[in-house]
């Protein structure tokens, strides 16, 4: 099937390297990195596949191919698969030789390393036993895999890239893997046979590297991870390498760049990059980004000059994940960990903005300033982010370039903060279905936040001394007739039905009724609970209307910025 600038298509491993095409790893791709971890997974795939009742075939993933002309293929993802493909084909070749050394059936095992050669590998030249591959690797690759592991010759163990000792120990793992599972030489041929028919590929073709980020950008959004980075990283350093052929050059950027990969874990590149990217320059999304810039990075220069911002902030963009990096202060430690409980990345590119040109008292009021707007605009009103996102993207390129002082930045973001009114009667319909642990810890902290306002008291959202407490239980009990199914579905999980109980107290009370919980709650070292039990003389929906409105206007004073009431 083919759409506009690139095509798909489901081809065997046999129609992919029988076609008489060439297939070639960028150089800078990411070196092969498969482990026995990975080679024992896909064996015992190929086991279940090639087994009387196993499955008819095997689906190895998506494979992005991006085209130069009609015979030549770069491999823009799945370099990892079709490169333990090919050693597994080798390694089969090999243990032929083995066989021909041996002088078991010489000349037809002669045959069958030559047909398989010719038709997955390539062939040597008869003269100079030069590969002439069908598969080509990266510059820290392709050594080893075409004058060592091609040609069947003994690699050496010493000298050699961490990379290269890997696809060796590899190529050894499949011999001994094959060697053993098969005997003849018609066995080993008739494992490459039938396993080259039953792997299968999606193979999806472009025509350029832009093409090729916006099937990453597709297939990301869809749940299948692509090497989106990869690609950015190729463009790079063709960049660099295009106009300085300096290895040393390459090694000092390629060194930067595995730093900024490495300190990122389970970080997401691609996000990173464009927080990063709309933290000093006009708001971007996720599919701009990559054409953008291609655009704007043409020199060697501009290349570095990236990769030096982009040092500058991976660390703080690391930290705004965890509360509890040493980067933050204490005061800072909460508001980050409060963004992080309600899931708002909006504002990153806000903040790393702000670390980088305020002074620490500076960023700590804008790090409190977006918490409590967060909370408003996105935890209670559930207001679309798009406006928002922007908004903040906005005035983090008014910091970066005009250098916006904290107090006049903060009045940037009134926009975003949502109107008592509109706030309070968000607050008043509130649901948070307790049963998702996300909500769960949001309606912690709402309880914990409102008890300090009324006690003045510190509280620990994570002790395990208090638990959650549904005043109408979420399972009715005889003791609740009183409710119906419906008020119950719609009433159980409102904020105005919640309230924190000390964890023995909050077993023993299970789910009696109202008149032996309001026991209970007269003696709560809890303000809020002792409120519910002296106000309420029994619970209905009424009593939890009224209670969430009067917790909304408690909410009003407690998530407020005094700037903005001037």
């Amino acid at each position: 099937m083919a759409v506009g600038n690139f095509s798909t298509a489901n081809q065997t491993y046999r129609m992919l390297m029988g076609n008489g095409l060439i297939y070639s790893v960028p150089r800078f791709q990411r070196d092969y990195s498969w482990s026995d971890e990975e080679w024992d997974d896909l064996w015992r795939d190929i086991e279940n596949v090639l087994s009387p009742e196993g499955e008819s075939a095997h689906y190895m993933g998506y494979l992005v191919l991006q085209s130069r002309d009609s015979k030549n293929f770069d491999i823009i993802d799945g370099q990892q698969r079709l490169t333990t493909l090919s050693i597994i084909v080798l390694a089969v070749l090999s243990n032929l030789q083995k066989l021909i050394e041996n002088g078991q059936e010489p000349e037809n095992n002669k045959r069958r390393q030559e047909q398989l050669r010719n038709s997955l590998i390539g062939y040597l030249d008869p003269v100079t036993l030069i590969a002439k591959s069908k598969l080509n690797l990266n510059r820290n690759n392709d050594n080893l895999y075409q004058n060592y592991l091609v040609p069947l010759q003994q690699a050496p163990r010493r000298n050699l890239k961490a990379t290269e000792h890997q696809m060796r120990k590899a190529f050894e793992w499949w011999q001994n893997q094959t060697g053993s599972s098969f005997r003849t030489g018609e066995e080993l041929a008739g494992f490459i046979d039938r396993l080259t028919d039953k792997l299968f590929f999606t193979v999806i073709t472009v025509s350029d590297e832009l093409n090729a980020y916006k099937v990453f950008e597709t297939l990301n959004a869809r749940g299948v991870k692509l090497s989106s980075t990869d690609l950015l990283k190729n463009y790079l350093f063709s960049v660099v390498h295009a106009q300085n052929q300096d290895e040393h050059e390459l090694a000092n950027l390629e060194n930067q760049w595995e730093q900024l990969v490495g300190k990122l874990g389970s970080e997401s590149f691609p996000d990173f990059l464009r927080t990063h990217w709309n933290s000093r320059n006009r708001f971007l999304r996720h599919s701009e980004l990559f054409k953008r810039i291609r655009d704007q990075i043409r020199e060697r220069g501009q290349v570095f000059d990236l990769i030096r911002k982009m040092q500058t902030d991976v660390d703080t963009y690391v930290a705004l994940s965890k509360p509890e990096d040493e980067l933050w202060t204490t005061d800072q430690r909460n508001f980050i960990g409060e963004l992080r409980m309600f899931n708002v990345r909006q504002v990153y590119p806000l903040l790393l903005a702000g670390f980088r040109k305020f002074t620490p008292q500076e960023f700590t009021s804008l790090l409190k300033a977006v918490s409590i707007i967060s909370f408003r605009y996105n935890v209670i009103s559930n207001n679309p982010t798009n406006e928002q996102e922007r908004i903040y993207n906005q005035l983090a390129e008014k910091i970066e370039s005009q250098n916006l002082s904290g107090r006049d930045s903060l009045e940037e973001l009134r926009p975003l903060y949502v109107h008592d009114r509109d706030f309070k009667h968000a607050f008043s319909n509130k649901i948070l279905k307790t049963t998702q642990s996300r909500n769960k810890r949001v309606a912690r902290y709402i309880l914990v936040k409102l008890e300090q306002h009324l006690s003045g008291n510190e509280l620990d959202i994570d002790s395990d001394r208090f638990n959650l407490e549904h005043i109408m239980p979420e399972n009715l009990s005889d003791n609740w007739s009183q409710i119906s199914d419906l008020d119950h579905e719609m009433f159980v999980y409102r904020l105005g039905n919640l309230c924190l109980l000390l964890t023995g107290q909050n077993r023993e009370i299970g789910n009696q009724g109202f008149d032996q919980k309001r026991i209970i709650y007269q003696n709560s070292e809890f303000h809020h609970v002792r409120r519910v039990a002296e106000e309420n003389y029994f619970w209905d929906t009424s009593r939890i209307d009224q209670t969430q409105q009067w917790m909304s206007a408690q909410a009003t004073s407690i998530w407020r910025i005094s700037q903005f009431d001037r």
